[in-house]
């Protein structure tokens, strides 16, 4: 059997052919475009890579054009991490010499030698993958529009409080349209107290609030006319330049955080694991997609549900040592899917009675917050496992069933 490396770089990558005594078959060093593809492709087929019997593959990314290439076939990539690597580079060289080409070779010898504990990149439909980059994508920019926010109201608290107080009572605050309109319409303090009602109702409209704008107008006028502290004109000019400046990346991060959520909404109910997802409490469309994004749908990714869970961190891991013996959480972890976890969790306590009867007994067994919404979450995530793999819809009365319903 033949194991293929490649060292992956930014404009051109290095390949290793290996067999199964570790002898070096060929080495290339190919451009990171169409014609590198096709001196890849060309040399795995000369050395004998079919459909049939296709050559293993080790790289260190699971994105990008090449890698796509090579899945368009039934090749079997598998992603090393660049840390596990660096240990087996240490395996062969105590110099810790490094090289591209020999980099290569030991990402050929890790398959040849530990090809079994190491998973290659799952087979999942191009429906999934691309509702996993519009959700990978919503979520980024709904995190950078709250780090922007964050920003804007930091620089707000410095000089403009009463912009603070007007938009207080709103939900999602300074990213809500009002917000931005009125800012934009007022950047200091000075400038909001001599806005008239009739601007401040032109601010409200054209922003696209439509109900109680009367009397939203007469608070934002009160709030505006009260007594504040004032930086100096000069400083206060300026602050409000730069508040002008982020309040322009807001807009965009605003924008592309709902234009993403529409493409979302339109592509994730076409999947066809989407009723399912949908089925469990705490989970909409946005949220199921980063759900499904994560976990993919192919079947054969995890073994068992347990393995699902601990790719999630919603399992504990145990640290055993001589006599010492601890029960901690996961360190490492998907990220994405544990941040999805928790909103899950929560989200279900509000909607599903047994979710929230399993959150309080947590509770009353002495975990805290976070642990019990863990435990939760690792109970939905067992749940979605099986109901994926027998293609049942969610069930209130089997998933957390009354105390005299599981006696009977």
């Amino acid at each position: 059997m033949i194991y293929c490396g490649i060292d992956w770089a930014e404009r051109t990558h290095d390949v290793a052919l290996v067999d199964d005594t570790g002898r070096l078959l060929a080495k290339r060093h190919i451009t990171d475009d169409a014609a590198g593809y096709t001196l890849l492709l060309d040399l795995l087929a000369e050395h004998g890579d079919t459909e049939e019997e296709p050559i293993p593959v080790a790289i260190e990314t699971s994105r990008g054009l090449l890698v796509a290439v090579l899945r368009q076939g039934k090749h079997q990539v598998s992603a090393i991490n660049p840390m596990a690597a660096a240990r087996y580079r240490d395996r062969h060289a105590v110099s810790r010499k490094k090289s591209d080409p020999g980099d290569a070779l030991v990402l050929a010898n890790i398959l040849r030698t530990d090809m079994h504990a190491h998973r290659p990149l799952p087979n999942d439909s191009d429906l999934a993958r691309a509702i996993a980059v519009l959700a990978r994508a919503q979520q980024d920019a709904t995190w950078n529009r709250q780090t922007i926010a964050n920003q804007l109201r930091s620089l707000l608290r410095e000089y403009y409080p009463a912009a603070l107080a007007a938009v207080a009572k709103w939900d999602n605050g300074l990213c809500r349209p009002e917000a931005r309109a009125l800012l934009k319409a007022a950047p200091t303090p000075a400038r909001a107290a001599r806005m008239t009602r009739a601007q401040l109702l032109a601010a409200l409209k054209h922003a696209g609030r439509q109900r109680g704008i009367a009397a939203e107008a007469d608070r934002l006028r009160e709030v505006f006319h009260a007594e504040w502290a004032h930086q100096p004109p000069l400083v206060e000019d300026a602050l409000g330049r730069q508040m002008l400046a982020l309040l322009v990346q807001l807009e965009a991060a605003c924008t592309a955080a709902d234009d993403l959520a529409q493409a979302v909404a339109e592509a994730f109910p076409r999947h066809p694991d989407a009723e399912i997802i949908l089925s469990f409490p705490g989970l909409g469309v946005q949220l199921g997609a980063r759900v499904l994004a994560e976990i993919g749908d192919d079947r054969d990714r995890f073994a068992d549900a347990r393995g699902l869970k601990a790719y999630a961190g919603a399992s504990p891991v145990t640290r055993a040592s001589g006599k010492k013996k601890s029960i901690t959480r996961r360190q490492i972890k998907n990220d994405r899917l544990n941040h999805a976890g928790y909103l899950w969790a929560f989200g279900a306590l509000r909607h599903s009675p047994g979710a929230g009867a399993h959150y309080r007994r947590r509770r009353e067994a002495g975990d805290w917050h976070a642990a019990a919404q863990r435990n939760l979450f690792n109970r939905l995530l067992g749940q979605l496992f099986h109901c994926l793999h027998t293609r049942e819809l969610f069930d209130e009365t089997i998933a957390f069933p009354t105390p005299l319903t599981a006696a009977a």
